[in-house]
């Protein structure tokens, strides 16, 4: 079944999609992305020794700040409110020193609600938000740090159902 485009009308403006006639039901969305740093800000980061604090503490708080006020950053979402949102950190174990291996920090942001639309946007906003804050945070120790593989990972509940991105059979390191 093809869907067209929801954000616009039959004359082509841009509007608010009407979720009015939906029953709320139970949906959960969960978006993950990556952050390489070099050596020295993982091990600052994971000794909390970074000059602005502690890194991840603040990233987690920004993450959740942000979905929360996604309807506010992205102008046809519908503002929401969450039963829980999550944002959780994996660092990678420090290689020895001088392998020249780039370690990457991988973002979780999970959304869960009752409601009549998802939540995607917001979770997908809120590990942007998190991985952009450590950029921030750590930017004075590693201005070559790179953000990538900002996506949504898994969806569940509405019209549409469950979702589930498979992991390619090539795995690198954005699937780690």
């Amino acid at each position: 079944m093809e869907q067209g485009l929801t954000h616009f009308d039959s004359q082509g403006n841009a509007v608010m999609v009407d979720v009015s006639a939906k029953n709320s039901s139970r949906r959960m969305a969960q978006a993950k992305g990556h952050i390489m740093v070099n050596q020295e800000t993982l091990k600052a980061i994971q000794q909390g020794s970074a000059r602005k604090g502690d890194v991840l503490a603040v990233a987690r708080i920004a993450g959740i700040m942000a979905a929360k006020k996604t309807a506010e950053l992205i102008p046809l979402c519908h503002p929401l409110v969450f039963d829980s949102c999550k944002i959780d950190f994996t660092l990678p174990e420090p290689g020895p020193a001088g392998d020249g291996s780039q370690p990457c920090i991988e973002a979780v942001c999970t959304v869960h609600l009752s409601g009549k639309t998802g939540a995607e946007i917001e979770a997908l906003t809120g590990v942007s938000v998190a991985l952009l804050t450590i950029y921030d945070m750590c930017k004075a120790i590693d201005r070559g740090m790179v953000i990538s593989a900002i996506q949504l990972w898994e969806k569940s509940g509405g019209k549409s159902g469950h979702f589930l991105r498979e992991r390619p059979q090539d795995e690198g390191s954005a699937w780690a």
